[in-house]
Order: C-alpha cells, then sequence, then structure tokens
C-alpha cells in the first residue's frame, strides 16, 4: 500500500521551543531535527511527511488573522501535493485558528489537524512527541475531511474546542459536541457524532481583521461600559451572557442593542457557562434581547463564534445574510 503523505507546518508554539537563557523559545530547525531524529516517527506504520518551518516562528499569543489566511493559503498552495496536513500551533490559541480555518477551508475533503504541546517536545514527559506522533498516524489511517484539533488522544472538531486548563496535558474540550475520535488502545469514533461531508473542490475565502467586540456580563453592569464597546468603528459585539442567554432587562441597556441594529452592527448572545446552548425564549429577559435586535449564538464557543464574525464581516454579504449566516451551522460549529 502506497503510503500517505502528511505536510507538518510549524507555526511556533511550545512544542518546537527550545530552553535559552531567556526562557523558553521557538528556535529555527530544533523540532525538525528532534522529529526526524525519533525512530518513532520512521516506523513502518507511520505516513510519509514533509516539515515546513515557517520563517517567523512565533508564540500564539502574537497569532492574527493575518496568520490565519498565511495557514489557509499554505494549505491551499500544498492542497494537491499531500493527503493531509497537521498544523503545529501554540495552546493558547489553537481553538481560535481551528475555528477559523474552518470557515476559511470550503470544500475540504481531507483531514487538517491542528495539534501542539504543553511541554516542549525536547523535554522529559513532554505531551508533543504524543501529540504530533497521533496527530499524524490519524491524518493518514484514520482520515477525517474537516478541520480539528488533537489533543490528549482526543479529535476534536476544531470549531468546537476551548481551552480548559492553562498548564494540564487535558488542555482542551469540547463541551457541546462528544470527540470525533478518541485514540485509546483502539482508535474509537464519538458516539452519535456526525462527520461532516463535501465534496470539494477545495474553496479558501480571505479573513481580513475586523473590529468586534467581546463583553461579559456581570451584576451590576454599567450601561455605559455597553455604550463604549459598541461606538464606532465596532462592527459586531459578542455577548456573553447568562445561564440560557438572559440579561439585565433594563431599558438603557436594550435601546443600546436597537440602535446598534439599526446601525447594522451584529449582536450574538453566547452563554458565559461552559456547556449547554443560548435560547431567549425561555425567560423574559432573553426575549427582551431578541425583541431587540440581538441575535443566538445557539451553543457555539466564543472562539467559534469570533472567527465566523472575522469570516461573514471579511465576504461580500449584505448585513441581514450575515445575521441569517450567523444563526445557520456553516462547518459543524453550532447545534440548533
Amino acid at each position: 500500500m502506497t503510503k500517505k503523505r502528511i505536510y507538518i507546518a510549524y507555526t511556533g508554539g511550545t512544542i518546537g521551543m527550545q530552553k535559552t537563557d531567556q526562557g523558553y523559545a521557538p528556535t529555527a530547525g530544533f523540532l525538525t531535527e528532534r522529529v526526524k531524529a525519533n525512530p518513532e516517527f520512521q516506523r513502518e506504520e507511520m505516513p510519509e511527511f514533509e516539515i515546513s518551518e515557517y520563517a517567523d516562528l512565533m508564540d500564539s499569543a502574537n497569532m492574527t488573522p493575518e496568520d490565519w489566511q498565511h495557514i489557509a493559503n499554505d494549505i491551499e498552495a500544498r492542497y494537491d501535493e499531500f493527503d493531509g496536513f497537521v498544523i503545529l500551533h501554540g495552546t493558547d490559541t489553537m481553538a481560535f485558528t481551528a475555528a477559523a480555518l474552518s470557515f476559511m477551508l470550503e470544500g475540504l475533503t481531507k483531514p487538517v489537524v491542528v495539534t501542539g504541546s504543553q511541554i516542549p517536545f525536547a523535554e522529559l514527559r513532554s505531551d508533543g512527541q504524543h501529540n504530533l506522533l497521533n496527530a499524524l498516524y490519524l491524518a493518514a489511517r484514520h482520515p477525517v475531511g474537516e478541520v480539528c484539533l488533537f489533543f490528549n488522544n482526543k479529535l476534536f472538531r476544531g470549531n468546537r474546542t476551548t481551552k480548559v486548563h492553562a498548564d494540564g496535558f487535558d488542555a482542551f474540550a469540547s463541551p457541546n459536541l462528544p470527540p470525533l475520535l478518541e485514540a485509546g488502545i483502539h482508535i474509537q469514533c464519538g458516539p452519535g457524532v456526525t462527520l461532516l461531508e463535501s465534496a470539494g473542490p477545495l474553496k479558501v475565502h480571505p479573513i481580513t481583521p475586523q473590529p468586534i467586540g467581546v463583553v461579559t456580563l456581570y451584576p451590576g453592569i454599567s450601561s455605559e461600559v455597553i455604550r463604549n464597546i459598541l461606538q464606532q468603528p465596532v462592527k459586531a459585539l459578542i455577548l456573553l451572557s447568562f445561564g440560557v442567554g438572559n440579561a439585565p432587562q433594563r431599558p438603557e441597556l436594550l435601546d443600546l442593542f436597537k440602535d446598534a441594529r439599526k446601525r447594522e452592527v451584529i449582536i450574538v448572545n453566547l452563554t458565559q457557562c461552559l456547556q449547554g446552548k443560548v435560547n431567549m425564549s425561555g425567560y423574559a429577559t432573553g426575549n427582551a434581547l431578541s425583541q431587540a435586535g440581538v441575535i443566538s449564538g445557539f451553543d457555539m464557543t466564543t472562539e467559534a463564534a469570533l472567527a465566523k464574525l472575522h469570516f461573514l464581516l471579511s465576504q461580500p454579504m449584505t448585513f441581514d445574510e450575515r445575521l441569517d449566516a450567523m444563526e445557520q451551522s456553516l462547518r459543524g460549529e453550532l447545534s440548533r
């Protein structure tokens, strides 16, 4: 059987860092040397792979929409040459990048697996070898034709993930969708998860930086805080509300949302809760938001909603088309 060929893009992050006098830092060529010298990656069961280290290796805290575009363009340029793609990325904003790529890569039929580590690859007890080895193996032997995130034995839908642990190996979770695959003794499919189906050809959509606000509601929050955030040039606001989508039912706050809607500012209601979905018809406070023009984000993660807004605001669409698309599942990012 012909071996699959997997492209590895190392964008930066902990997995390829080396200890220096100033602390851990990405070092050009260091990760590639370590991986090629590791016999586990040369085993017969493993695919052929090529590692491309980006010229500007970065801490993922410095990632921007321009970097999402760079990664998407890199995949597009090599799409016909490889059977799958592994993106090595820092954990801090990994879920944002995975979500953004899911919207940008329309018609995807090959696996794109985003992964990284909490401890550098070259260090004792690193989770980097395990995560990269499994990401490569799954991309070749159990390919899922969508953007995924692999961490600590679980393959998640990329736009359903969020980072839940700052320094533990079980750093990521998919609160409202089970893992697509679990890599235990056997590779097992997640219970009741329907994989995305696509026929291609691949189409890469552009994403450009957009002025988007995010505000977490808290008891007694001042309307002036919301007013300041909603001032131009903001084009969208993610409202992290209470429970199933509730907010203070104050007339001045609702008037701010109504005025923003008239100015074609998209306001998306997400729950602060880790699990569950927004249902603005359940309580009077949530219904008041709906009447003021706030739309539901259902069970999207903050990362997915932010990436989706960047994506939609970057496309030639009308305001009403964007509102409608925000409440539809484009890449499996929400459940209605």
